[in-house]
């Protein structure tokens, strides 16, 4: 017999503990050291009720498909939700062709808008090439990528979140934000 409820519950269950699974697990990749395991142990509670509930009714396969759908349905959440949070902060490098009044141009803007630069240059197929290095929060990346592009559409841009961060630009502003009334 189908009982709408049990399967609801299946499904709520399951998709509550794997969107915190995700979270989670985005938190401990990112050294959330406190909040991570705090986090699992209510995660643990809840993928061994909502187990347990579909252990006990094995003989009907739709509440493994709610289950399943829970499961699959709770990792799109959590992916989204880690998302919204943008937690930590990613490195982008930026690689421009030389002598244009954009490549100019962008360092300044970047720092204009509160982004730490650093530029060289280096030697490309083509040609001599800037290469800019920016530290960016998560939260600010999309308006990073949109700002480069509005000055130099032609940009080639890579982008990787760092694990350690020391020093530089980044511990000044953080030291100068902590001194201000």
């Amino acid at each position: 017999m189908l009982d709408p409820l049990m399967l609801l519950m299946t499904f709520g269950i399951n998709f509550a503990y794997v969107a915190l699974n995700t979270i989670r697990f985005m938190l401990t990749m990112k050294g959330y050291r406190i909040l991570a395991p705090l986090l699992s142990m209510i995660e643990i509670t809840i993928y061994i009720m909502g187990l347990s509930m579909v252990l006990d009714r094995l003989d009907n396969p739709i509440n493994l498909f709610a289950y399943a759908l829970g499961y699959a349905i709770g990792i799109s959440v959590g992916i989204k939700i880690e998302d919204k949070l943008a937690l930590g902060y990613m490195m982008v490098t930026v690689i421009l062709p030389t002598n244009t009044e954009q490549e100019k141009s962008l360092p300044r803007i970047l720092r204009d808008n509160g982004y730490g630069v650093t530029q060289s240059y280096a030697e490309g197929l083509e040609g001599e090439r800037m290469v800019l290095e920016i530290l960016s929060p998560r939260k600010t990346e999309q308006n990073l990528y949109r700002l480069i592009k509005e000055v130099e559409g032609r940009a080639f841009i890579i982008s990787y979140e760092p694990k350690y961060i020391s020093g530089g630009f980044w511990t000044k502003k953080l030291r100068k934000r902590q001194n201000t009334p």
